[in-house]
């Protein structure tokens, strides 16, 4: 039998810590939501309950960081105007084409707080060129992310208060329950166009007050019943 080989080492599977376990979470797609707060819609110029759009991060560019600890993100190159933006983040143990929004959330392995990171002037340069914005969203360390709980240890999620705070004082702060496409519409919705699969997080969207970070700002991010997420920017 045939062992099958490759021509250069295979890279390391991204993987997420979870809260009170030894074993990691292996990453296998990011998926996110954007503009999925009424309030964070209108402040990016749009209004109404538009159909939830998607755009992915690759893998890679996860920014894992363990409980108790802070995580260090270089400030990127390319940009003068890096924002952040405080997310639910949705792990899935179960994948699956077509899932209704009855049945979704038996797919949720867990949940954990992330920051959705970008290049904001990169991202709004490419929006006026109708160009694709990957180079504003798709960067590495662009999705740092904090340990994962399991679904089961958090029943109230879906109603949690989600904050952010940068060097102590309040950025943003909302309500789960304030997202226009719930957890399980979200998933009904990306089920209808890529087939998902255990691995997967899904970024949710983030709340009004998005804004700029510099060298030197440390952020923490905040879901009531999750492992806070911390990060220091570095010059």
């Amino acid at each position: 039998m045939s062992t099958l080989r490759h021509v250069i080492d295979l890279p390391a599977v991204p993987s997420v810590p979870v809260q009170g376990h030894s074993e990691r979470f292996p990453v296998r797609r990011i998926y996110c939501v954007g503009r999925n707060y009424a309030e964070h819609a209108i402040e990016m110029g749009h209004t109404g309950r538009e159909a939830p759009f998607f755009f992915m991060k690759p893998a890679d560019a996860l920014l894992a960081v363990d409980a108790g600890s802070t995580g260090e993100m270089p400030y990127p190159g390319l940009t003068k105007n890096l924002h952040h933006e405080v997310e639910l983040v949705v792990a899935l143990g179960k994948g699956g084409r077509d899932i209704p929004a009855a049945a979704a959330l038996d797919h949720v392995w867990g949940y954990a707080v992330g920051l959705d990171m970008t290049r904001r002037d990169l991202q709004n340069d490419m929006k006026k060129a109708g160009r694709p914005w990957e180079i504003g969203k798709g960067f590495e360390a662009s999705a740092p992310i904090g340990p994962l709980t399991p679904a089961a240890q958090v029943p109230g999620i879906h109603t949690a208060p989600i904050v952010l705070d940068v060097n102590g004082t309040v950025r943003q702060v909302s309500h789960i329950n304030r997202m226009i496409w719930s957890v399980a519409e979200i998933i009904e919705h990306l089920s209808a166009a890529w087939t998902l699969a255990p691995g997967d997080l899904i970024y949710t969207g983030t709340p009004e007050g998005v804004a700029a970070v510099v060298a030197g700002d440390l952020l923490e991010a905040r879901v009531e019943g999750l492992e806070p997420l911390r990060l220091h920017i570095t010059g």
